[in-house]
């Protein structure tokens, strides 16, 4: 395939545009060049509400859109495309509104969800733009993406306490449900819409099970061959020393399922994260946790 992806320099957007050229397909990026690009990939130097003509001579039998948060992301890059095949827009499990019967499903009805706010709103406005403009497009709503590449400051987070061998802070009891979904298993779904190019439209994605906050910085610490003082934090902002919202949701993944029903086990998932953090530790990037628990928990030790 010739396969057109936006972004292609960080986490989701360079995982899918390597994945597919591992695949020995010919693959596209968009993005300004501000970062190193990935061996074998075509660059297109633009910001992509500037594309232009630059795109309406080529024809791509895959459009992965990654990078678009909003609708006028995805309707600059429509406006821009030639031919195309297939649309798919990595979407969120953020349009789902948190007063709505959990597992979220794709039959219930979209809207603004209080923890995520705007974010959420915008993808679903960029959601209902794409159904308009291109019937030929699949939505993808994941949970947290998870896996190497991944520069944000949340299995990292964990990594580092586990290799200084700290205690660590969770928020509440513990129990706050999390749902995660391996990038590779991300890339995979998309090559089965591909090929299978099922009826349905919007797919949730995602591990079928849900682990506690508990667990997952368990498995995290067990990753380095270790095991965590686990102290239970009330009264503090979260945001302030976690790597979370304090928003528990689970995602029916049923349809998805239904397609693929094999994802990546999260432990052996975590581990392939640290493969990759270990040599990679200057491309996160980090939130001042520890500053925040040295001073309020920890006594400035830290």
């Amino acid at each position: 395939m010739k396969v057109l992806a936006t972004g292609g320099t960080v986490f989701a957007s360079r995982f899918c545009a390597e994945y597919f050229l591992k695949k020995g397909h010919e693959v596209y990026v968009i993005n300004r060049n501000t970062k190193p690009q990935s061996a074998g990939v075509n660059l297109i130097e633009c910001d992509r509400h500037s594309l232009g003509d630059r795109l309406k001579d080529l024809y791509f039998d895959l459009v992965l859109d990654v990078t678009a948060y909003n609708e006028y992301d995805v309707k600059a890059l429509v406006e821009a495309l030639g031919g195309y095949g297939r649309y798919i827009l990595i979407s969120s499990s953020a349009v789902y509104p948190e007063t709505l019967e959990m597992p979220f499903n794709e039959e219930q009805e979209c809207g603004i969800n209080k923890f995520w706010g705007d974010y959420g709103l915008n993808k679903l406005a960029a959601e209902r733009y794409l159904m308009q403009r291109a019937p030929n497009c699949y939505i993808i709503r994941p949970p947290y993406l998870y896996g190497p590449m991944n520069n944000l400051y949340r299995e990292a987070f964990v990594f580092e306490c586990a290799e200084r061998e700290l205690p660590f802070y969770v928020p509440g009891d513990g129990k706050m449900p999390l749902q995660f979904f391996y990038i590779e298993d991300l890339c995979r779904f998309v090559e089965v819409l591909v090929g299978k190019a099922p009826a349905r439209k919007i797919f949730n994605v995602g591990n079928s099970e849900t682990v506690t906050v508990e667990q997952w910085v368990r498995m995290c610490y067990r990753v380095l061959g270790g095991s965590p003082e686990i102290r239970y934090i009330k009264g503090h902002d979260v945001w302030n020393y976690f790597c979370f919202r304090d928003y528990g949701y689970c995602l029916d993944v049923t349809e998805q399922g239904r397609l693929m029903p094999d994802t990546k086990p999260l432990e052996e998932g975590l581990i392939k994260s640290y493969e990759w953090f270990k040599d990679n530790r200057e491309l996160i990037r980090r939130k001042d946790y520890f500053k925040y628990i040295s001073e309020n928990f920890e006594g400035g030790k830290l």
